[in-house]
Parts: structure tokens; sequence; C-alpha cells
């Protein structure tokens, strides 16, 4: 076997060994049981994320459960597997409401019940179109909430209000003008570092050098903080 072929396979268990560590099966709550509830769900989280930068960020990720299945699905952009893979984003089956590294997640939205299940469907969809899958700066972005503000502004219904310290989340690429990151109201930005929000859901924020600044139906929103509040769920069961 060949030195190249076993620093591989050291590299994949070594991915296998930290994203296992990542979302231990240990939950707090948050997520509803698949084997109790029948109904698709959607919920979206975030947690602080390892070492000093978590006291700057957050990563976030997106997860759904369809109707009457047996298993939660996450979707997330993962940085450091870019190291060996050509692309950095991940679906999978895992306990959503696991702690990150540690870090207990804070639940940002939760959509149930009539029409979720078409949510979906776009979620999967637009999750597998991201287009910055194959590249990760931590800031300004793309990121880990690049991506989750990339799902959201395709599916406005998850109405999802992010922190501010969801850093990359006003990443849009080269374009100046795009919706919220919930996919609301506007945007305007330079590159994610500089730029102005305002949103129904969003509320009205200031990003300087990708620090925000803000105010919205869930609190008020500051840089490190995150928010000073709690978020708004926004019809958040449809029954």
């Amino acid at each position: 076997m060949s030195v190249r072929r076993v620093a591989r396979y050291l590299k994949f268990a070594a991915f296998a060994a930290l994203t296992g560590f990542a979302s231990l099966p240990v939950h707090a709550g948050q997520a509803p049981d698949p084997a109790t509830t029948r109904e698709p769900v959607v919920q979206v989280y975030g947690a602080r994320t390892m070492g000093v930068k978590g006291i700057f960020g957050v990563h976030t990720w997106v997860a759904v459960k369809p109707a009457n299945a047996m298993s939660w699905t996450v979707y997330e952009i993962i940085g450091w597997r870019l190291r060996w893979s050509d692309s950095a984003l991940v679906i999978r089956e895992r306990q959503p409401d696991a702690p990150w590294f540690g870090s207990v997640p804070e639940l940002y939205a939760d959509k149930r019940g009539p029409g979720v299940g078409e949510l979906i469907v776009r979620i999967d969809k637009a999750a597998r179109e991201y287009p910055y899958s194959t590249t990760y700066t931590l800031w300004p972005g793309p990121n880990s909430n690049t991506f989750t503000a990339w799902i959201s502004r395709a599916v406005p219904e998850l109405q999802v209000d992010l922190p501010a310290t969801a850093v990359g989340k006003d990443y849009i690429g080269s374009t100046f003008v795009s919706t919220a990151p919930s996919g609301s109201g506007f945007q305007f930005t330079l590159a994610g570092l500089f730029g102005v929000v305002a949103s129904p859901v969003d509320g009205f924020e200031l990003n300087l050098l990708g620090m925000n600044f803000g105010v919205s139906g869930s609190g008020v929103k500051l840089p490190m903080v995150g928010r000073v509040g709690m978020p708004h769920f926004f019809d958040t069961a449809k029954r």
C-alpha cells in the first residue's frame, strides 16, 4: 500500500472522528423524536464554533425530517473537509440538536405540518445547487453561515432570523443587491464586509467589516453577543 493511499485513509478517519465527536448522539430535546413525530419538520440551528473563533461566530446548519421518516437529515458546510475532498457540503443523518464540539445549539427556526414536505424538497434542491461548495473562507465568507443564508433565501417560508454571530450570512458573491438572508426584504452589501439589511424578518441591520449591529422582532443584534432576546419563530407550526 502506497504512502499516499495510507495518508488518504488517515485523512478520512480523522474526518470521521472529528465529525462524529462534533455531533455526539446527545440532544437537548429541541428536535422532536422521529419515532413519535410523523409530520414533516424543518429546523435551523446554530452553535458556537471551536476555540477562539467561537468568541466571534457560530456554525449553522439546516435539519429536515420528512413525513414518516425515522431519522433526521442535516445539511451543512464543513470547511476543513476541503483538505481531502472537492466539496465542503455535507448531507448526512445525525441528531440535529446534538452539541457542536461541546457547544449547545440554539434553535433559529422551526416549521412543521402541512406544506413542510414541499419545503424539504426545495431545501434539498437548493443545497445541491449551492455555488460555493468547493471553496471556504472563514471571514467574510463563503462559509457555513453563507450556506444557511443561501437555503433561507431559496426557501423564504422558513423565515430564519440569523443572529449577528452568523458571520458570513451577508456574503452574496460578486453581486451587490439581494434579498435579506431570510429571503425577504432587501440587502445591499460589498463582499459581505459592508452593507445594510432591512426586512420584516431580519429587521434592520448594519454590517461593518462583517460585524452586524441591528434590531428585529427577535431582539437586539450585536457582534460577539449574537442576539439579546429570543428567536421569533413566525408561525412555528402550521397545522
